[in-house]
């Protein structure tokens, strides 16, 4: 099997080497549709599975419904880069990459459903001499223990690192980020074996800036661990200052303050910002992925749980903030708009957004709840409602606002002096401390300083 996995790897390399490998990326979301634009810009044919069909109409008339990139997308759509659903396209694609979605049953546990079935269907068409690499975030071991036997179910395939190469490498995908995209962050490859890893390297490295962007992990479990403790990472820093933000307020200091100070030493800090919750796919979701695989091992993660409890609590401190603004009034039958559905600000994603929590907390609490997106003109609810955004000449109506998401687009300055009392989760009215209604997460009460 050496000679058959030299020939094999050796085909595989060539191809890439001179741009003739064609790539399958399936799941043209965030992940895959930038990847797949990557690919085609590089000069690989680019085949892209989806299975919205909506999406792939779009793609294939060159609409961009992630980035609205769509003079750069329409020109390698009527090139190179096709979209479609059908699997069978699979037969005559040298790489296959895999960015479906990786989310949490009802009862906080991995669902690699998505995973387990692309896998399954990507066995009965692989061909010998293929590389697959999984991009999805999950837990260490998922690319050797669910991927790899789906793959091999069928009989087409036979044995990982011989007839087929296998790999992982987790998406680093930052949506509005001005200065990092697809094309310019380090990408870390870990395959099955050297050989594996060794293909998936040549790979990405023809579709980033510059080959040396990308970094060697020593495994599949390890390139799946890294992922995890990024993301857990930033949750468990961003829980210790959701913390001291509450304490803060309690102790009549301002927590954008003290963070603004310790950022001024210049080593061994880094700053992390308080706000109304964790949001997006993957820091809300991927500590539980590991927290499921510790138990395996017998092992408690306490300190990562912890950290998803606090940051859980941040709509409920939200929304008492809110109450504390309208006094009296309270905020049954209160009228209040949210600003901003998305969970970043500048970006059309509202997935796991702690907004949307915000909203059914006040709704809960008898309050009559509206919200205001420039970029999200409508959502559907976890109740199935549909909600729409409101238009902004009428914020001095409403008894309550809270800035949720602080998009670039905002005017702070005129939503401060025309709102009657406001709520600033992001810490972004500092400045306008002379304007009467303003209440800060992390920071002392007007009444408070005034004393």
């Amino acid at each position: 099997m050496i000679d058959l996995e030299q020939n094999l790897a050796g085909a595989l390399r060539r191809k890439i080497q001179e741009a003739t490998a064609r790539v399958a990326v399936i799941g043209l979301g965030y992940v895959g549709l930038p990847l797949a634009m990557g690919f085609a810009r590089r000069g690989f044919t680019v085949e892209g599975l989806e299975d919205n069909a909506e999406k792939v109409r779009l793609l294939s008339e060159g609409f961009d419904y992630i980035d609205g990139h769509h003079d750069e997308l329409k020109p390698l759509v009527a090139e190179r880069l096709h979209a479609g659903r059908d699997f069978s396209v699979l037969e005559t694609c040298d790489a296959i990459i895999i960015c479906v979605p990786t989310p949490l049953t009802r009862n906080r546990e991995p669902d690699i459903s998505y995973v387990q079935d692309v896998s399954q269907r990507i066995g009965q068409h692989i061909r010998p001499g293929t590389l697959v690499v999984l991009e999805s975030t999950t837990y260490p071991g998922t690319t050797e223990e669910v991927v790899r036997p789906a793959l091999e179910a069928a009989g087409r395939v036979r044995q990982a690192g011989e007839d087929y190469f296998l790999a992982f490498s987790p998406e680093r995908v930052d949506p509005g980020n001005p200065n990092y995209n697809t094309y310019n962050t380090i990408k870390v490859v870990g395959g099955l074996t050297p050989t594996c890893g060794d293909l998936t390297a040549l790979l990405y490295s023809h579709m980033l800036d510059r080959p040396d962007l990308v970094k060697r992990a020593t495994s599949t479990r390890a390139a799946e661990m890294e992922k995890l403790f990024e993301n857990i990472f930033r949750s468990v820093n961003i829980a210790l200052v959701n913390e001291l933000a509450i304490l803060c307020r309690e102790m009549g200091l301002d927590v954008w303050e003290i963070i603004e100070l310790a950022s001024t030493k210049p080593y061994g800090f880094m700053p992390f910002h308080p706000g109304p919750g964790i949001g997006g796919h993957c820091i809300p979701l991927d500590p539980f992925y590991l927290t499921w695989k510790a138990r395996e091992f017998d092992h408690q993660t306490r300190f990562i749980e912890l950290a998803g409890e606090i940051n859980t609590r941040m709509p409920y401190h939200v929304v008492s903030l809110a109450a504390e603004a309208l006094g009296e009034k309270g905020l049954k039958g209160a009228r209040v708009l949210v600003l901003g559905v998305a969970y970043k600000k500048d970006v059309a994603d509202p997935r796991e957004s702690p907004s949307l929590r915000v909203l059914e907390i006040l709704r809960s609490r008898g309050a009559l709840v509206d919200y205001h997106d420039p970029l999200i003109p409508s959502f559907r609810c976890h109740s199935g409602a549909e909600m729409h955004s409101v238009d902004l000449a009428n914020l001095e109506d409403y008894d309550c606002v809270v800035l949720a998401t602080d998009h670039s687009s905002y005017d702070l300055a005129e939503i401060a002096a025309r709102s009657r009392r406001l709520v600033d989760t992001r810490g972004v009215t500092r400045g306008l401390e002379d304007r009467k209604g303003i209440t800060r997460l992390g920071a002392p009460n007007q009444d408070e300083e005034a004393r």
